[in-house]
C-alpha cells in the first residue's frame, strides 16, 4: 500500500468519527437506549 493510499484511507476513518461524533452529539439523540442482553451462563472449569 502506498503512502498515498493510506492517507486516503486514514482520512476516510477520520471522516467517518467525525460523523460518529456529531451523531452522538446530537441533541436529538440524547435519550439513552437501554440493550437488555440475556443469556446463559454456564460454569466451566477448566
Amino acid at each position: 500500500m502506498t503512502t498515498t493510499e493510506k492517507i486516503a484511507n486514514a482520512k476516510k476513518r477520520i471522516d467517518e468519527l467525525e460523523r460518529l461524533i456529531k451523531y452522538w452529539n446530537d441533541s436529538d439523540h440524547d435519550e439513552a437506549e437501554i440493550v437488555n442482553f440475556t443469556g446463559n451462563i454456564e460454569d466451566k472449569v477448566a
